[in-house]
């Protein structure tokens, strides 16, 4: 039984007691492991286009009549960037601390290249308000001060701001966020009819600084681009957060003994994927953005993999119609083939042995789904997760996105042979072949979340993570992957990134 603070905070989450219990069960019970039966590799699972088939592609896109979105995710907070910062910050006790402090890389290459960064100016501003300057507090060994000043509500707040109203660049009209940049390749390759129309996902308590942003720069982009912006956003969902538990699996409680929720992951999000109304909808990071100069090949391979879905999803379309209007072997065969061959789904070993009716239906419900195709990086060393071929519950075999979380143990040497990883680089399509919209939470494979380890106050606490966006919630989409270049993947994930020279 609950008491009144924690039906107050189930309720609050527009919860019911039942689904938390059933999130503490999976705490206990855990997830079963997936069936892994190799990493995709070139020419096994990622394609390479030819420099003929990429024209192609692109040609086909820029030809189409399409209605497309750029879908953001962009509620994560800047916090993480700034970790080592922070530790810093907490620790230094004056200049005696000044040698221990610089021996960290990441300290040492935040005060030595200090000025290459886009928010200098406007960290110069504020402390020369504080009747002191950068030059200063560097020359005074006072990197607590000047880590204030970049990092608390004594300077620019860049600790509590999101990632995606942090300024990355240096342009020569200014310097620019991340929320920027995307309206910028928003106007190159995700325009209809001189409007492009973007949908950036926020935390609730920034969408107002994301909205005063917009209003702040809409007019000079459209002018600049000569493109009409449409720009809207919404927020991770109350009900998709999920129960915090201690080592016990025991609920943790909050001070007024109320239970804490946290933020289920990036996985919620396939509720606010399922709003957008569009027939191609790329889905891009909010950190993953370059200068200018470096965009040719992000916009180039941009349109080769959309110009990829819409021939793959117009030969769908196509077959599915064909079965609706009556069914020759020789239509099976084809279908068969084009199946196994282009859109990379093994049936079960059983299929042979299926009905004309069994095989009808298996191939109907492969066809008819949500499609997506995902660009792929070779593998340098970047954290993210990886494409692999995975057995589903019917026995048949496609290409499947996991995390490093998903794979077992026992798969680790799988892990260990892949040559490619996700950079969250996706086109998707998720209207039927009657201009229908499929209902996405439908193709979320449940099973595929996972639990972390999470820090709340200081205590470890065990968090329940919902299936990723693009790898459980699509797990059950039709998947395909291209080989992209990996010019095209340049994310920060600490503030030092902003040092390479894709961002500067």
């Amino acid at each position: 039984m609950y008491n009144q603070q924690e039906l107050a905070s189930i309720k609050a989450h527009g919860l019911e007691p039942r689904d938390v219990e059933e999130q503490v069960r999976k705490f206990a019970k855990g997830f079963k492991p997936l069936h892994i039966i190799a990493p995709a590799t070139a020419k096994n699972g990622i394609k390479c286009l030819s420099e003929a088939r990429l024209l192609e592609y692109v040609t086909l896109y820029e030809a189409s009549k399409a209605k497309k979105v750029k879908f953001v995710p962009a509620s994560g907070a800047a916090s993480r960037m700034f970790k080592k910062l922070f530790e810093a910050m907490d620790s230094y006790r004056g200049p005696q601390d000044y040698e221990k402090a610089m021996a960290d890389k990441a300290i040492a290459d935040l005060c030595n290249n200090i000025t290459k960064f886009a928010f200098y100016a406007d960290l110069q501003e504020v402390l020369e308000k504080q009747g002191t300057s950068v030059e200063a507090v560097l020359k005074n060994k006072q990197i607590d001060v000047l880590l204030q000043a970049i990092l608390t509500d004594k300077g620019l707040s860049y600790g509590k701001l999101p990632k995606g109203l942090l300024k990355f660049h240096k342009t020569d009209y200014g310097c620019i966020t991340p929320f920027e940049e995307h309206l910028i390749e928003g106007a190159a390759y995700a325009a209809t009819n001189s409007t492009a129309y973007l949908h950036f996902t926020v935390s609730d308590n920034h969408k107002e600084l994301f909205e005063n942003k917009l209003h702040e720069v809409l007019s000079f982009y459209s002018k600049k681009y000569n493109c009409n912006f449409e720009v809207s956003f919404s927020v991770q969902k109350p009900e998709t957060d999920t129960i915090a538990v201690d080592e016990n699996n025991t609920p943790v409680h909050t001070a007024d003994g109320g239970l804490v929720f946290r933020p289920g992951g990036h996985g919620a999000l396939i509720a606010n994927l399922s709003q957008i109304d569009a027939d191609l909808i790329f889905v891009k990071n909010i950190d993953n953005v370059v200068q200018d100069r470096l965009k040719a090949d992000t916009l180039l391979y941009k349109k080769a993999v959309a110009g990829m879905l819409l021939c793959n999803q117009a030969k769908i379309h196509d077959y599915l119609r064909k079965l609706d209007e009556g069914v020759s072997d020789a239509l099976i065969q084809e279908i068969e083939a084009f199946v196994k061959v282009k859109l990379q789904i093994l049936p079960p070993a059983e299929y042979p042995l299926f009905s004309d009716n069994q095989k009808i239906d298996f191939l109907r419900a492969k066809l008819n789904r949500p499609i997506r195709v995902c660009g792929m990086v070779k593998n340098e060393g970047e954290p993210g997760g990886g494409p692999y071929w995975v057995k589903g519950i019917d026995g048949s075999v496609q290409l499947q996105i996991l995390e490093s979380t998903q794979i077992p143990d026992d798969k680790k040497d799988i892990m260990a042979s892949a040559t490619h990883f996700n950079p969250v680089d996706l086109v998707c399509s998720t209207v039927d072949y009657k201009g229908n919209k499929f209902d996405l939470p439908r193709y979320v494979d449940q099973q595929t979340g996972f639990i972390s380890s999470k820090s709340i106050e200081g205590k470890t606490v065990r968090a329940l993570e919902l299936p990723g966006l693009w790898n459980g919630a699509m797990s059950d989409w039709i998947t395909l992957f291209v080989e992209v270049p990996a010019t095209t993947f340049n994310p920060v994930k600490t503030v030092n990134d902003l040092l390479r020279d894709a961002h500067q």
